[in-house]
């Protein structure tokens, strides 16, 4: 059950007004809460659209926590919890969210699973989203209004950075992609650069190379489906291991994306939190294969 003090700021306030300016619920969610109707200002049962505040107040609220995902013993690298958000290390191979075709074996069962057995009777509420052949940080709310903070475009909290291998030398070796990126014709999957999608940006530097590969670091300004890796092909450099935008399979089965880095502002605590994790062993392997 969430629980909040009231400030002083709103005192005479509606709770309404509270939980949308300090809390992050959005219209639809507050819906749910009242048709929830387990609300308690002080640990009294109130009308959630009656309810007004004062300094001091507890307010607290329930939502129902069915979910259709099934909690499964999976492994699952933590590298970050708390009472509000978790940070799991996906590897590689892994989806984030089940599909009708694979459904007990992505990282929301192995969340959901972790949760289980700490008595936490949470949902899953992953703030975005990773290819499943890419690796790395997955930041993922516990509650819906924590998600919806960190995600709306209007209040991005949070940023994220990968590493990636390349063939060749990018030239500059830092800088800026902007390319608006759109669905490619005939595909439900594949994007392509395209005048008529969406704007797209992402800013990349080259940590190490031998002329022949290179290790980039990339940070990304916006967050559009397959972004990296339709960006780098777009300037003949396709990730190693991504076939499906012309990248060679000889030294890698996957594409070679990790998410190393996360930053963000804790939307309660509000302080900058800042994770990272290695790259993985395959990626590893083929920097010390060529002695990069």
């Amino acid at each position: 059950m969430s629980s909040y003090t009231i400030p002083p700021a709103y005192a005479g306030k509606s709770a309404r007004e509270f939980l949308r300016r300090e809390v992050g619920v959005s219209l639809t969610l507050w819906r749910k809460i009242k048709q929830q109707n387990e609300f308690y200002i002080n640990e009294v049962q109130v009308s959630p659209g009656t309810a007004i505040l004062q300094p001091g107040d507890i307010l607290r609220y329930a939502l129902g926590t069915e979910s259709s995902i099934l909690p499964v013993k999976l492994p699952l690298s933590i590298c970050y919890e708390d009472d509000w958000l978790l940070v799991a290390n996906k590897p590689a191979g892994q989806l984030v969210h089940p599909t009708t075709k694979e459904h007990t074996s992505t990282l929301a069962n192995a969340v959901l699973y972790h949760y289980q057995q700490q008595g936490l009777p949470l949902t899953y509420h992953p703030v975005h989203r990773l290819d499943k052949d890419t690796s790395g940080l997955v930041l993922i709310a516990k509650e819906p209004q924590i998600q919806h903070q960190l995600s709306t475009s209007s209040q991005k909290l949070f940023h994220r950075c990968y590493q990636a291998l390349i063939p060749g030398e990018i030239s500059p070796a830092a800088g800026s992609i902007e390319a608006p990126i759109g669905r490619k014709p005939g595909s439900i999957i594949e994007r392509r650069v395209d005048p008529e999608g969406q704007q797209a940006l992402t800013h990349y530097k080259t940590l190490r190379t031998n002329g022949k590969l290179s290790l980039l670091e990339l940070v990304l300004e916006t967050g559009r489906t397959h972004q990296i890796r339709v960006h780098l092909a777009h300037t003949g450099h396709p990730l190693l291991g991504d076939d499906l935008y012309g990248g060679s399979l000889a030294l890698l089965g996957r594409q070679a994306l990790h998410a190393w880095k996360l930053e963000f502002m804790h939307p309660v605590e509000k302080q900058l939190i800042c994770i990272s994790c290695p790259l993985p062993s395959d990626m590893q392997e083929v920097l010390s294969f060529f002695s990069i």
